[in-house]
C-alpha cells in the first residue's frame, strides 16, 4: 500500500472513530454530505472537486485526500482538478499553491 493510500485509510480510520463517539452528529453530517454530492446540475466528480478546491483553500490535508479519493471514483480526470485548483489558489493565494501542489501530488498517487 502506498504512503499516500495509508494517510487515506488513516483520515477514514479517525473518521470512523469520530463517527462511533458521537453517532447522531455524524449521521446528520453524513446526511449533508450525501445530499451535498449527489449529482444534480453538476456532475459527483464535479462537485468533489468542488470539496476538493475548498480543502486546497482551506489548508486541510485530510479533506483533500477523502475528496480526492471519492471524486477519482466518481471519473474525475486530472485536467479537472487543475482547473478546480487554479480557482482555489485565486481564492486562497499562496497557501492554496502549497497544499494544490499536494492535492496534484495526491490524486497521481491514489491513481
Amino acid at each position: 500500500m502506498s504512503e499516500t493510500a495509508e494517510k487515506l485509510k488513516e483520515a477514514q480510520r479517525r473518521i470512523g472513530t469520530l463517527a462511533k463517539a458521537s453517532p447522531d452528529l455524524f449521521g446528520g453530517f453524513a446526511r449533508v454530505s450525501k445530499v451535498a454530492t449527489t449529482a444534480g446540475s453538476f456532475t459527483a466528480a464535479q462537485k468533489e472537486l468542488m470539496a476538493v478546491a475548498i480543502a486546497v483553500s482551506k489548508g486541510c490535508e485530510d479533506c483533500i485526500l477523502y475528496h480526492l479519493d471519492a471524486a477519482l471514483k466518481h471519473g474525475a480526470k486530472e485536467a479537472e482538478l487543475v482547473e478546480a485548483l487554479d480557482v482555489a489558489i485565486e481564492m486562497g493565494g499562496g497557501p492554496a499553491v502549497m497544499y494544490g501542489a499536494k492535492a496534484l501530488e495526491i490524486m497521481r498517487a491514489l491513481q
